[in-house]
């Protein structure tokens, strides 16, 4: 639905990763009046790397932690730069820097840096402020009189700035608060244990028997790195059933083990599996993913987490009793994140200037009903509520502000890259199929990369 209506809005976006820089730029092309809190130094969220892990607690058990990212040093991206990038502002190739098209972590976070300031971004940006209370002016008002009385403190000060505004916008990302299992004699054993958000480096495992629990990417990733210094990695994974890449590698170390579930920990450094196997380790490494945790924001029940569902949203994005004037950017999981970060962004920033407007309260909760239904239906557990893994939602998102559909090249590219991986895990990023490069000419003679006259370098 689209409206003549065109109102502009004082707007908070809490965060300045990728999904609250584009939420800014859309935001303020639509017209509102922006404030980005920024708890950081600078730009980048997830992707400013923080090497300073000291005095974090191990297992992230804080309600507020004082480190960010869970970046470690030698992190790659998982997905090749083509498909990465904002619509209008490429991931391009340049030089004197990273040019391998999964490069490392930094190269990710100087694109930020120069999307912010390509766009003039900076400027809206409030750094070292750290968000501690958000909350409703009015709890009985509701649709666009509802107001948000914002909370934040500077850093070292000892001061609470207090703000109101028409509108929050939360883009605080997903990657920061350790999810933990719950292991019998977890809190018995007394050697070490620490979750992957700050694990930096191998060197502190230097010789040791190491326990990675968990078989995901980071999983995968850190245990290839701790096989080179440790003495013994035993990485234990829900199920056996691993891919031929993650095959290839243990088949290659003789050190690296594949281990089940664990059943449970001792005292004497004994950490004992389900099949009746076990194993005496220095250390336990948590790489069993994050949650979702917004512990400034009081809605009075309207929103909440309940394993790791966060609702409830209309289209991942807007709790229907509170929408449009509160939003969230980014919660989605298993998609091309950029570009639907993006159409989230345009969404939100049109429906507060009243361009378009949203369903009915009723049809928003029906809605959200029938998905919830659908994900049981398909026997996907809540806890993947947001993990989409799917091409056509995000091109049907994208409908409702007229954004464009994911480009196919990209789509193949995707699919191509999280098919090398599964077969060739450590060799994925740096060698790729024939068809790759086919679809890279294509790629690069794409409106997506020629809009912009820079100093880009031809792929080779």
């Amino acid at each position: 639905m689209v409206s003549a209506r065109n109102q502009s809005k004082h707007v908070c976006v809490i965060g300045s990763g990728p999904s609250g820089l584009v939420a800014a730029r859309e935001l303020r092309k639509e017209g509102h009046s922006v404030v980005v809190l920024e708890q950081n130094h600078d730009v980048g969220g997830q992707w400013l790397y923080d090497p300073f892990v000291e005095g974090e607690d191990p297992l992230g058990r804080e309600t507020f932690g004082k480190v960010h990212s869970s970046i470690y040093a030698s992190l790659r991206l998982i997905s090749p730069r083509e498909i990465m990038g904002f619509t209008d502002f490429p991931f391009l190739v340049k030089k004197d820097r990273d040019m391998r098209r999964f490069p490392g972590h930094r190269e990710l976070f100087l694109y930020l840096k120069d999307f912010c300031e390509w766009f003039g971004l900076r400027e809206m940006i409030r750094f070292n402020t750290r968000v501690e209370y958000v909350g409703m002016v009015d709890s009985g008002a509701i649709g666009n009189d509802l107001k948000w009385v914002v909370r934040s403190r500077e850093k070292e000060a000892e001061n609470v700035a207090q703000e109101v505004f028409d509108a929050v916008v939360v883009a605080t990302g997903h990657y920061s608060q350790p999810k933990l299992p719950s292991i019998k004699g977890m809190d018995a054993w007394k050697r070490k244990q620490m979750h992957s958000h700050i694990y930096r480096d191998p060197q502190p495992f230097r010789d040791e028997v190491v326990v990675v629990i968990g078989n995901s990417f980071s999983g995968q990733d850190i245990s290839m790195e701790l096989v080179e210094v440790a003495k013994e990695v035993h990485l234990s994974s829900k199920s056996l059933n691993i891919t031929e890449g993650l095959s290839k590698v243990i088949s290659k170390h003789e050190n690296l083990h594949l281990r089940p579930q664990i059943k449970s920990l001792h005292e004497d450094g004994r950490v004992l599996f389900v099949d009746g196997s076990w194993v005496i380790a220095d250390s336990i490494l948590f790489c069993t993913g994050y949650s979702y945790k917004f512990p400034f924001l009081d809605t009075k029940g309207k929103v909440g987490v309940d394993d790791e569902r966060v609702g409830p949203l209309y289209e991942h994005t807007f709790p229907p009793s509170l929408a449009p004037s509160l939003s969230f950017v980014g919660i989605p999981k298993k998609i091309i994140g950029f570009p639907f970060f993006e159409s989230q962004a345009k969404w939100i920033a049109q429906l507060l200037s009243g361009k378009r407007a949203l369903p009915s309260w009723d049809d928003m909760m029906q809605s959200i009903k029938e998905f919830y239904l659908s994900r049981d239906v398909a026997g996907i557990p809540k806890q993947n509520t947001h993990d989409i893994a799917e091409f056509e939602y995000c091109d049907r998102y994208g409908d409702h502000v007229g954004f464009p559909h994911l480009e196919e090249w990209k789509k193949q590219l995707c699919i191509s890259a999280l098919v090398n991986a599964e077969a060739n895990l450590e060799t994925y990023r740096d060698s790729w199929p024939d068809d790759d490069h086919e679809l890279l000419q294509e790629a690069l003679q794409s409106p997506h990369f020629t809009q912009l006259s820079t100093e880009a370098l031809t792929l080779s």
